[in-house]
């Protein structure tokens, strides 16, 4: 399978990439701003499995420049279409709301929304049929859940995530490919660490990414344009 990975330097995208390498024949974009990252998720493939087809591409997600014209042409260097894409990516700030700067609140929704929708709008026209958009959401941005003190923009930048999801579902209907969304609970990653110092989660990065891969392969049989949280507990 062609994919496309962003957010693939480190946490959980970085897992991601590593379990898609070491568990088929895939062809696997890896996107990231994180030169070192990159090639750290490199390293650690091609020793998960030495005949792994990973290509990394360090890229400004933030950018506004754009994705058709200046990151598009990249990922065609490598692959031909696009059967999962997952829109990883995320940027937090923890600061209470009377405390962030414009610029953090523009940051968090250019990382975590704009450049979802803005890659979504680059690879439709050669994703294949039964193709699988998989955004990473997280339970902040899941409506009636649990919210907190200085994640407020974060929160609000995944609920639009969120949204996004649906209306591709809609605006696609038909074509054979799907979106969903995966509403993250608690991973134990270095966004954790930044939001909750201290704070331990049940599972780890590793873990978390074992069911998305799972779920970017066999989701879409059974779900399209839907939000599902994937929470044992919220902190």
């Amino acid at each position: 399978m062609n994919i496309v990975i962003t957010g693939a330097s480190r946490g959980i995208g970085f897992e991601i990439a590593k379990q898609f390498a070491s568990t088929g024949n895939h062809e696997i974009v890896a996107i990231s701003r994180n030169q070192q990252g990159l090639k750290a998720l490199n390293d650690a493939c091609n020793k998960a499995n030495s005949e792994a087809h990973l290509y990394p591409i360090e890229f400004d997600l933030a950018s506004k420049v754009s994705f058709s014209e200046h990151l598009t042409p990249r990922i065609k260097q490598h692959i031909s279409s696009v059967d999962i894409l997952i829109n990883n990516a995320g940027y937090l700030v923890n600061k209470p709301l009377l405390e962030l700067s414009d610029a953090d609140a523009e940051q968090m929704m250019n990382v975590n929304f704009t450049s979802a929708f803005k890659l979504i709008k680059a690879t439709l026209p050669f994703m294949s049929k039964n193709s699988h958009v998989l955004n990473i959401g997280s339970m902040g941005g899941f409506q009636g859940s649990s919210k907190f003190l200085g994640l407020s923009v974060y929160s609000a930048s995944k609920a639009a995530l969120a949204c996004l999801t649906e209306c591709c579902a809609e605006e696609t209907k038909g074509s054979g490919v799907s979106f969903n969304c995966l509403a993250l609970g608690a991973v134990n990653t270095e966004m954790l660490s930044e939001a909750f110092p201290g704070y331990k989660a049940p599972l780890s990065a590793e873990e978390m990414a074992k069911f998305i891969v799972d779920f970017a392969i066999n989701g879409n049989k059974y779900f399209n344009g839907k939000i599902l949280p994937v929470s044992i507990s919220t902190p």
